[in-house]
């Protein structure tokens, strides 16, 4: 029967079909489909026939929303990854002895990096139980006040573990600097190098 001839009820049920199928989509089944009869010409078969292909282009745009997601997803995930390899290299924490840790310390420092440095530092301490730790400030070119407070708020945390704490690599205009500005270093312990820092504990510990 031509959907132009159905009667009141039958179009009531096909009206009530079609508001099922719109909800089902709008719930996120994108599978519903309305009965269509392909020998039916009628006005309401050619509507329920747009509403399908409706249907279906909705299901297609939202695989490929959900596809880039994914994609997104990743992406994010290997970024995430990626900078957390960075921050890995450029905080390594090296054992150098038995009980002596190293921290060299290149580039610049920020709030962010000093307080990301310490916890790597103190954590490293802790686990393996070291007794001295030294912070090699060789790559650093610039120094100003801020920068030389992360330095000294890092050996006091690191001595409240009961770790020893050495400052080593610091350069004649760094130094120079950092007396005009009339920062207090008296409870820092300081080496010319890192060899000479290492070759003291390490005679400390044999003894």
């Amino acid at each position: 029967m031509d959907s132009d001839q159905i009667s009141e009820e039958q179009l009531l049920d096909s009206v009530a079909d079609a508001l099922i199928a719109l909800t089902n989509v709008g719930l996120g089944d994108y599978e519903t489909r309305l009965k269509v009869d392909p020998n039916d010409k009628g006005a309401l078969a050619s509507l329920f026939g747009g509403i399908n292909e409706m249907i279906s282009s909705l299901g297609a745009e939202q695989e490929k929303s959900r596809a880039y997601q994914r994609e997104l997803e990743e992406k994010l995930e290997t970024i995430e990854t990626q900078r957390a390899a960075i921050r890995d290299l450029s905080t390594p924490i090296l054992e150098v002895w038995d009980g002596v840790l190293c921290l060299p310390v290149v580039g610049v420092m920020d709030t962010a990096r000093s307080t990301e440095m310490t916890a790597s530092l103190l954590q490293a301490v802790t686990a393996k139980g070291s007794h001295a730790t030294i912070i090699d400030i060789t790559g650093i070119d610039v120094m100003d006040t801020r920068t030389v407070d992360h330095f000294i708020r890092m050996a006091r945390s690191v001595r409240l573990l009961g770790a020893e704490c050495a400052l080593t690599g610091m350069r004649p205009y760094i130094a120079q600097t950092v007396v005009q500005m009339g920062i207090d270093l008296a409870n820092v312990v300081t080496y010319r190098s890192l060899r000479e820092a290492l070759q003291h504990y390490v005679t400390k510990r044999r003894l």
